[in-house]
């Protein structure tokens, strides 16, 4: 995107890269930036300072950011590093220091890259614009001046109009060995909920249909400040996710919106939530993070709310709520796995029959406990026990998917081709988050006087699937 502020403002290109949070830190930057008067860009082209947001998990994630750094180093020059690598340190070898006399650890991003101008941890965005400032001083005053394309409140975004990211909290209290987020991101910090409420307020008056609400840990919501009591438009209101969800449900409700749960750990008061679901208020979806099934890798990976339980919280969750979608995330080939931990897992597939399942073959990251724990596995065994999960995955989620042939859905539709879809459209049910989940392409309108439009909904009857999508036709 890109927001001009007059002929002579600094252009600032960014890079984000990593997580839908993190894209809320480079939606908060972007809009702070275009408060200012700076122009922006998603390319370097013409750019006289360069923002790269990393992200730090998996090592995949960090030979892409070091890479993105590089890239804009070499076209550019002038680079801020901001995000989840931006925290990672690196340890010289036994009996070395660093080229510089530092002894130690050194910032990763700084001893790779020493020509970046600054470098900074997650959600910091404070400090990459004081960087910004100290290198292409700000052009105005952003009190004075008015910020066109914005959500208000919720500032500019980064995503298609018609949805938004809505992150209700920072970091995480769990340490799970596999994950070194709680090192990078810090703490659980619950934003405020009056906040929360008003960002979501703006979001949905500006048009927004689907509000996709994320964290690390959503359920957690309010548990650092011990579910204290907020305001919102004058009225007291509860810290914690129940509450945040009514509400939300109550803005939604007269645009017509969706209200979506992302990275919902399977606390027992989850279920408080999904008759919820079941009255039509909020999406019946909840994508959970469940990583395993079985109860000995489950404490290896020191996963929290007694993970082995999980398909009695399905079987629970499936009748209180029949339609309920739910997507997770499964780590193949964790340190120590057997092959008998990983039939037991293969087995919980079938029989919770998750709607949609990623699967990831163990990353040893840096950093993380379970590098020390006994029994790593090849890297050839790893990857293919992913690769035997996501077959099993796959014929669970086709199955679910022809179950729906017949069925007339609501779909937003994301784009249309041609005047008024004529040429078709692709749009998404309650069943598919945005990027992740799969989508419904919809046939060319019968009636002439049909009209598709993106950012809007339709009904559509499926009349076929195909592989992870759904084949719908308007009526």
């Amino acid at each position: 995107m890109s927001q001009a502020a007059g002929g002579s403002a600094p252009r600032i290109g960014l890079v984000s890269l990593g997580c839908p949070k993190a894209l809320t830190d480079t939606e908060l930057i972007l809009t702070r930036l275009a408060a200012e008067g700076y122009r922006t860009s998603k390319t370097f082209e013409g750019a006289d300072l360069v923002i790269v947001n990393t992200c730090g998990f998996i090592d995949e994630a960090v030979k892409e950011s070091l890479d993105a750094i590089g890239e804009a180093l070499a076209a550019h020059g002038k680079v801020i590093v901001t995000g989840c690598l931006g925290a990672k340190t690196i340890a010289p070898t036994q009996g070395e220091t660093w080229h510089t006399g530092q002894k130690g650890p050194q910032n990763l991003v700084k001893s790779l890259h020493p020509s970046v101008l600054a470098v900074t941890g997650p959600h910091a965005a404070q400090e990459v614009l004081e960087a910004v400032h100290a290198h292409c001083p700000k052009p105005h005053d952003p009190f004075t001046d008015l910020l066109p394309g914005a959500f208000g409140v919720a500032g500019l975004k980064l995503t298609p109009r018609h949805y938004a990211y809505l992150k209700i909290s920072e970091g995480c209290n769990h340490h799970c060995t596999f994950c070194i987020i709680p090192s990078l991101r810090g703490p659980l910090v619950s934003r405020p909920i009056g906040d929360v409420l008003a960002e979501a307020r703006a979001l949905l008056e500006g048009g927004v249909k689907e509000l996709l609400i994320v964290s690390q840990d959503t359920g957690a919501y309010g548990v650092d400040v011990q579910y204290r009591t907020g305001f919102w438009d004058g009225r007291p209101v509860k810290t914690r996710l129940l509450e945040l969800v009514e509400r939300l449900a109550l803005l939604a409700e007269p645009h017509g919106a969706w209200v979506r749960l992302h990275y919902v750990y399977p606390y027992p008061h989850v279920d408080e939530i999904v008759p919820l679901m079941a009255e039509g208020r909020v999406l019946p979806y909840l994508d959970v993070p469940f990583q395993h099934s079985h109860p000995d890798v489950l404490r290896r990976m020191q996963r929290p709310a007694s993970g082995e339980r999980n398909l009695e919280r399905i079987a629970r969750w499936r009748a209180l709520c029949p339609q309920i979608v739910i997507r997770s995330t499964f780590i193949a080939g964790f340190p120590g796995e057997t092959e008998a931990e990983f039939g037991h897992l293969l087995d919980f597939m079938r029989q919770a029959r998750i709607d949609r399942a990623g699967c990831f073959a163990y990353s040893p990251v840096e950093g993380a406990a379970a590098n020390q724990l006994p029994g790593m596995l090849p890297a050839q065994e790893r990857q293919e026990r992913r690769a035997r999960f996501m077959a099993v995955a796959e014929q669970v989620s086709a199955a679910k998917l022809r179950e729906r042939i017949g069925a007339t859905m609501q779909v937003l539709v994301d784009r249309a081709d041609g005047a008024q879809g004529r040429k078709g459209s692709v749009g998404r049910s309650y069943a598919d988050a945005p990027e992740i989940d799969g989508v419904v392409h919809l046939l060319p309108p019968e009636k002439i006087s049909k009209k598709l439009k993106a950012g809007e909904f339709t009904r559509a009857r499926i009349v076929a699937a195909q592989g992870h999508d759904l084949v719908g036709a308007p009526v």
